[in-house]
C-alpha cells in the first residue's frame, strides 16, 4: 500500500488563505474531520480527543489531570496544594491546540453544537491551568487566547439559536458574550481593548445582523411614534397614537401634556 497522499490532495483543491474542511467516513467506520492545509491535511476524530488517543485511559489529558485533582483532594488534607508542573502545562496546551483545529473545522462545517462543545472544553482547560499551574507563566500564557475562544463559543450558541428560529435567543447570547469579553479586558487591566477588540467587533456585527431579523413589535413601534410625536409637540397625533396603543395593549398610557 502506497503511503503517498498526493492522490487525496490532488482531488481536494486548496486556495491560500482559505480554510477548508470536510467530514469523511474512516476505514474503522467512524466519522473523521479533515482540515485542508497548504502542505497537506489534518485528520481528526469527530469525537473524543482529536488524535484518537486516550492518555492514561482517559478521554483526554485534561480529564486525566482532573481525576488526579479529585484523587488528591480525597487523599490529602487542605494544607497540601495540587499543582501542575511545567511539563503537564505544556502537554495540556498542546492538547488545546488539537481541539482548536477541530472546532475551527467544525465551524466551517456548521456543526455548531460541536463547536460549542470543544470551545467550552478549551475554556475549562484554561481555567484549570490558571488555577493549578505551579509557575506563574503557565497560569497566564493561555489567557491571551481566552477572548477568541469565548467569541467562538458565543458565535456557535447564536448560530444554534438561529438554526432553531430563535433570533431573540441568539441576540441575547451575543450581547451576553460581548459583555463577558468586556469584563475580561477590564478585569485584566486592558480597558482600551473593549473598543478595539476584534472579537467584540465580530460579535457586535453579528448582533446587528441578528437584530435586523427580529420582527418589530407593533406596540413598541407605536411607543416610539408616540415619543416622537410628543417631542415634536404634535399632541393631536400623539393622542391618536395613544388611543391605538390602549386598544392594542389594554394598558394605560402616560398622561398627555395639555394642549394649549
Amino acid at each position: 500500500m502506497s503511503l503517498d497522499i498526493s492522490h487525496i490532495l490532488n482531488g481536494w483543491s486548496y486556495k491560500p488563505g482559505e480554510v477548508t474542511a470536510r467530514r469523511v467516513r474512516g476505514d474503522d467506520g467512524r466519522d473523521k474531520i479533515q482540515l485542508r492545509l497548504d502542505l497537506g491535511l489534518l485528520q481528526m476524530e469527530a469525537s473524543g480527543r482529536p488524535d484518537g488517543q486516550r492518555p492514561h485511559g482517559c478521554e483526554s489529558l485534561l480529564a486525566h489531570y482532573q481525576q488526579q485533582l479529585q484523587r488528591h483532594r480525597e487523599e490529602h488534607s487542605g494544607d497540601e496544594v495540587f499543582v501542575l508542573d511545567e511539563q503537564a502545562c505544556e502537554l495540556l496546551r498542546a492538547e488545546a491546540v488539537m481541539y482548536y483545529h477541530r472546532y475551527l473545522a467544525e465551524f466551517i462545517l456548521e456543526d455548531f453544537k460541536a463547536v460549542e462543545r470543544d470551545a467550552m472544553r478549551n475554556l475549562r482547560l484554561m481555567d484549570f491551568c490558571k488555577a493549578y499551574a505551579a509557575e506563574e507563566a503557565d497560569r497566564h500564557i493561555l489567557e491571551q487566547y481566552r477572548p477568541y475562544v469565548m467569541m467562538m463559543c458565543v458565535r456557535a450558541r447564536a448560530r444554534i439559536a438561529l438554526g432553531e428560529n430563535r433570533p431573540k435567543a441568539a441576540l441575547a447570547a451575543l450581547k451576553t458574550g460581548i459583555e463577558a469579553i468586556g469584563r475580561f479586558y477590564r478585569r485584566t487591566g486592558r480597558e482600551e481593548l473593549v473598543e478595539k477588540s476584534g472579537e467584540i467587533i465580530v460579535l457586535q456585527a453579528m448582533a446587528k445582523d441578528v437584530e435586523a431579523r427580529i420582527p418589530v413589535d407593533p406596540a413598541q413601534r407605536l411607543r416610539k411614534q408616540l415619543d416622537k410625536a410628543v417631542q415634536a409637540e404634535h399632541y393631536e397625533e400623539a393622542a391618536a397614537i395613544r388611543d391605538r396603543l390602549r386598544r392594542m395593549t389594554g394598558e394605560d398610557q402616560r398622561p398627555m401634556p395639555p394642549i394649549i
